[in-house]
């Protein structure tokens, strides 16, 4: 019996993202989906690069996890992250776009699910590292930040439209954008951590 784990028949990620473009494109994703340039940081735009504190540091990762608990809980649930978790220092943003996927296939309505509440634990974990120092949700555009991407890795023409909240394929799609843009940016900002505790 295959599992959604089963490896056999599976397309290996990083070959999934080379043949549809997908590396390129998301550099694209984060720019759309959070507006705020230097704010994503938790910072004013003329923040030295060297005063990057392990706040600012865990204030970009919960920008991150903001936008996947967003993408992940509108997309399994129909409704984003709680109001009272996406409050804090700064303006809290809108969120626009992102609906309930109708799901086909048990497996990935499962996977979605729970990542969908593995995301929303990943934003209270790093709002309770933070405390009073943890940033408001930015604003957040599910609708053409995906289009965006989609162009820049040709899965549509340049006047075409892309949703991951469509079905199934367009989910998953959508899933690998979103954590290979997540991983890279994870794996910038974590060697510059001074408390590794």
């Amino acid at each position: 019996m295959k599992t959604f784990n089963d490896q056999s028949n599976e397309m290996p990620r990083r070959r999934l993202i080379e043949r549809f473009g997908i590396g390129a494109a998301a550099a694209g994703l984060l720019a759309p989906l959070a507006a705020g340039g230097a704010a994503f940081f938790g910072r004013a735009p003329d923040a030295d690069a060297a005063s990057i504190t392990d706040a600012d540091i865990l204030n970009f990762a919960l920008n991150l996890e903001y936008l996947e608990a967003e993408f992940y809980l509108r997309a399994v649930f129909g409704k984003g992250i709680p109001p009272d978790q996406t409050d804090g220092t700064g303006k809290r943003g809108s969120v626009t776009g992102g609906s309930q996927v109708p799901f086909s296939d048990p497996n990935v309505q499962q996977y979605a699910e729970e990542i969908a509440l593995d995301e929303l634990a990943h934003v209270k974990l790093l709002r309770g590292a933070l405390g009073g120092k943890a940033v408001a949700r930015p604003m957040i555009d599910l609708d053409h930040s995906f289009t965006t991407a989609a162009r820049l890795a040709g899965l549509v023409g340049p006047t075409g439209t892309f949703s991951p909240f469509t079905d199934d394929t367009s989910f998953l799609l959508g899933a690998y954008i979103f954590e290979d843009v997540g991983v890279t940016a994870y794996h910038g900002a974590a060697p510059l951590i001074r408390n590794k505790a």
